[in-house]
């Protein structure tokens, strides 16, 4: 059942149950450790944040080639929300943007305060999203894999019938980032925070905005960090901004960044394909223990009441979303943590 082996599993130091990536993600021990040097660093003021920040290059390069970027279309930031909000400022009055109903906030609420300029949030249910992009609809905002439900978006297709009506497509790619293929092709910006699937600590977003994108979109946050020359910005009224996406960099949160650079690369090292396979057996298995039939998500959302305290009970992890119990199955997650989810749930059968 397990895909990967002990060489790969014994970089993780979970507890049995844990269930709950789609959350927060554990760290892998190059991740940890990592953390650990730079934090013990810091309390002893033993060296300058400059060999920090290298880890923002790295995180940055690491996403760009998961993605199939170019690292100069990537930036940094610390909220999908804070990376939506430009895009969101750059859309004419009047605009219609296209959602899941169950969209995560973070990537509705950045268009829905345009409400005063005329800009109209369409939210539909998931399944009726492709019919729904149609001559009128300016962008399609929405997610690679549902926090909710799990569901995974048929992207190729989205992109496709946004193109026809010459809509941009902004995905957040933070549920899918880590476990499910994924690439840039044919989208407008791809955003995704570290701290799920790629089990990075939380405050290190990264981003692909396109070419097209860059140039609509003003960077209004842009600090010291969006420069061209970091180091030459950091006082006085001239402004020389990054030509590529990197103007829209936030000012990185360091240890943030420390912690997602190995973690990002040991997804690379593993494999998402790898990474895929195994959690999809997993989930698979327990979808099959509570009858329900096979999917194509890490995530298994399900309505069984009784189902959080039976966890609780039996110290499984998990989540309750939307009023349904959510487990989600990673590298760390094993075929022990499968058969203790549902033997916990057993007598609820």
């Amino acid at each position: 059942m397990d895909i990967v082996g002990p060489d790969i599993a014994g970089l993780w130091d979970a507890e049995p149950g844990w269930l709950n990536t789609a959350s927060y993600g554990l760290p892998p021990k190059p991740a940890w450790e990592a953390l650990q040097a730079v934090l013990a660093d810091w309390r002893s003021g033993a060296t300058s944040w400059e060999p920090w920040d290298e880890s923002t290059t790295r995180t940055r390069a690491a996403f760009a080639r998961l993605v199939g970027a170019d690292v100069a279309d990537v930036f940094v930031g610390s909220t999908v929300s804070a990376a939506v909000a430009p895009i969101a400022a750059a859309i004419p009055d009047g605009a219609q943007v296209l959602t899941d109903d169950v969209e995560f906030t973070s990537n509705v609420f950045p268009w829905q305060v345009h409400a005063d300029r005329g800009v109209e949030l369409i939210a539909v249910p998931g399944d009726q999203l492709l019919s729904e992009i149609k001559p009128g609809i300016d962008v399609v905002a929405v997610s690679a894999v549902q926090s909710s439900t799990g569901a995974v978006l048929d992207l190729a297709a989205v992109v496709a019938a946004s193109k026809q009506v010459g809509a941009s497509v902004v995905i957040d790619a933070s549920q899918a980032a880590g476990w499910h293929p994924i690439t840039v092709d044919g989208v407008d910006a791809l955003i995704a925070h570290t701290y799920k699937w790629l089990m990075a600590p939380r405050g290190a977003t990264v981003g692909y905005l396109s070419p097209r994108l860059q140039e609509r979109c003003r960077p209004s946050a842009a600090g010291w960090y969006a420069a061209r020359d970091v180091h030459g910005s950091y006082y006085g009224p001239v402004m020389d901004l990054d030509p590529g996406a990197r103007k829209f960099d936030q000012s990185p949160a360091w240890f943030s960044f420390v912690g997602a650079a190995p973690a990002l690369e040991l997804v690379e090292q593993i494999g998402v394909e790898t990474i895929n396979r195994h959690n999809l057996a997993l989930a698979n298995a327990f979808r099959a223990g509570l009858g329900l039939p096979p999917s194509n998500s890490a995530i298994v959302s399900t309505s069984l009441p009784g189902a959080q305290k039976a966890f609780d009970t039996a110290g499984i992890r998990a989540a309750v979303r939307d009023g349904k119990l959510r487990a989600s199955f990673h590298i760390y997650s094993t075929n022990d943590d499968v058969q203790l989810a549902l033997e916990a749930l057993k007598p609820l059968l």
